[in-house]
């Protein structure tokens, strides 16, 4: 039999990220943390959100669940539709009967996540008991399901450890399991392998893109490391500064980016092939939020900044192979990284 998908709008994506715009509202001033991010996720496909710290990948992330600290976090503008309807519109309660059931969402550093004073197989199962109203034992055999799915060795002996008890990867395996147990359309893995050694990275990884393909999932995929989307994603989008700065195939984007920003992350991947060279790296230091420079913001940082990038703000631009970048010298960027 053909592998479920989630179904998708006949109208338009599974969900869709418009115009959005979010602030932070201190008593220091207001961080436009988000300034306009725009991304659409179809059923069955995996799109990484990929950015340095701060740049906004996280905080769309919440957004889009609901679970933003407000205050100070403020939605000044935007939507975020999901099979046609926009979550932002919604009551709290109408959005808690989405978040866990409808959207999923894996957390960084899964110690800090988990309860340390219930074992795991209870907070596993908690959902299942209050939310699929399945009885004690019902949740206690899906559990357990929940886990060997997970590759959570001897799990049903494991129903009683507690979160220290597990490995990093172990844990974040418990983590998925949560996020799957009311069987989700789009599961959201925020920084999945974050503190996890490079074996285990891989591992998780591959978990990750079997369970979506089994499962039928849509997968967003927050993450800094480009080495660890290569093998996952149909897409990826970039972010820097709180916007969506280029957005293309991963193949496209590996082969020839189209951003200087994008360039320099891909030069920055250590190569095996070659010795006795130092690495490449982005002069300087991503903005304050606070005081985002004029015009693009990439400006500071950018080998390729002339004055326009200092006086008008790019707009994205559509290149010929459909990709989308933020720069107003996006075709020879990408022209010098095809050559």
């Amino acid at each position: 039999m053909p592998t479920p998908v989630s179904p998708t709008p006949p109208d338009g994506h599974l969900l869709e990220v418009r115009d959005l715009h979010v602030e932070f509202r201190t008593g220091e001033g207001v961080a436009r943390v988000i300034n306009g991010v725009s991304y659409h996720l179809d059923a069955g496909e995996t799109l990484a959100v990929l950015g340095e710290s701060g740049s906004g990948k996280s905080v769309t992330a919440q957004a889009i669940m609901g679970i933003l600290d407000t205050p100070p976090a403020h939605v000044r503008s935007g939507e975020i539709r999901y099979q046609g309807r926009d979550l932002l519109t919604l009551g709290e309660e109408e959005r808690r009967r989405i978040r866990g059931a409808e959207i999923a969402m894996i957390f960084q550093d899964a110690l800090s996540a988990l309860n340390p004073v219930f074992p795991v197989g209870w907070q596993i199962g908690e959902s299942l008991r209050q939310r699929a109203g399945l009885s004690r034992a019902d949740a206690r055999r899906r559990t357990v399901e929940l886990m060997d799915l997970v590759r959570i060795p001897a799990a049903a002996k494991r129903l009683g450890d507690y979160p220290h008890q597990f490995s990093g990867g172990m844990r974040q395996r418990v983590m998925i399991a949560m996020a799957l147990a009311l069987d989700p359309k789009v599961l959201i893995a925020d920084e999945p392998t974050t503190a996890l050694d490079v074996t285990v990275q891989a591992q998780i990884m591959d978990l990750l893109a079997d369970l979506r393909r089994d499962l039928g999932m849509a997968l967003i995929l927050i993450t800094h490391d480009l080495g660890v989307v290569a093998g996952v994603a149909d897409r990826i989008a970039v972010m820097y500064a709180g916007r969506i700065i280029e957005h293309a195939d991963v193949r496209a984007l590996y082969r020839a980016p189209a951003h200087p920003y994008t360039k320099g992350l891909l030069e920055s991947i250590p190569r095996l092939d070659v010795r006795g060279q130092a690495l490449s790296t982005i002069r300087g230091l991503p903005p304050n939020l606070m005081r985002i420079p004029p015009g693009c913001p990439f400006h500071p940082r950018c080998p390729y900044a002339r004055q326009v990038c200092v006086d008008e703000v790019p707009h994205d631009l559509v290149l010929g192979d459909g990709r989308t970048s933020a720069c107003h010298f996006a075709q020879e960027v990408h022209d010098d990284r095809a050559r």
